[in-house]
C-alpha cells in the first residue's frame, strides 16, 4: 500500500488521466455488467486501461472491461468507466469508491451510475431502464467512516437531493 493518503492517491490518478486526454469532461458514466459497448459510441475516444492509472483498482467480474474512456457523446465531453470493483469481491470501501474520488479530482459534476440488477416488480422486464429517486444503505458500511479529510469534500454530504430530477 502507498504511504500517500487517499486524496493524494486520487490526485495522482487524476493527473495521469489528464495527461492522456484532450479535455476534462464534466460528465462521467460508470458502466455495469454487459453495458461496456456504450463506449463504442464515443467520438474521438481515448482509452486508458485501469492498470495504467496509478492506484486505480482493476475489476475481476466478467463484463467489466477495466478501461477509462474519454470522448464525445452527442456532442458532449464524457468519461466512461468500463466496469468497477465491488465490495463483494473483497475490496474495501476505499477501493470501491476510489474511482469516484478520482472523478471528483477531475472536475466531474454529473455522475451517472449504471448496474445490472434484479427487481421485484413484474412490470419491469429485463433491459428496462430505471431511474432511482432514493435509496437505502442496508450494507451496514459507510465510505465516510474514518478520519475526516476536508479535501475530499464535506464530512456528511446532504443526501436529500442526490438524484437529479432534471436528468
Amino acid at each position: 500500500m502507498s504511504n500517500l493518503d487517499l486524496f493524494e492517491r486520487a490526485g495522482a490518478a487524476a493527473d495521469a488521466v489528464v495527461a492522456a486526454i484532450p479535455e476534462r469532461p464534466r460528465i462521467a458514466v460508470v458502466l455495469g455488467s454487459g453495458l461496456g459497448a456504450l463506449a463504442d459510441r464515443l467520438a474521438d475516444a481515448v482509452a486508458i486501461p485501469y492498470g495504467q492509472i496509478p492506484y486505480f483498482p482493476r475489476p475481476s467480474v466478467a463484463g467489466h472491461g477495466g478501461h477509462l474512456i474519454a470522448g464525445r457523446l452527442a456532442g458532449a465531453g464524457v468519461l466512461i468507466l468500463q466496469g468497477r470493483v465491488h465490495y463483494y469481491e473483497g475490496h474495501d470501501l476505499d477501493a470501491v469508491t476510489f474511482p469516484v474520488r478520482v472523478l471528483q479530482c477531475l472536475g466531474v459534476r454529473t455522475l451517472i451510475l449504471t448496474a445490472a440488477t434484479v427487481g421485484i416488480r413484474p412490470d419491469l422486464r429485463p433491459g428496462a431502464l430505471v431511474c432511482l429517486a432514493d435509496h437505502l444503505n442496508l450494507i451496514g458500511l459507510n465510505p465516510l467512516r474514518g478520519p475526516n479529510d476536508d479535501r475530499l469534500g464535506t464530512r456528511f454530504p446532504d443526501m436529500t437531493e442526490v438524484y437529479s430530477a432534471r436528468l
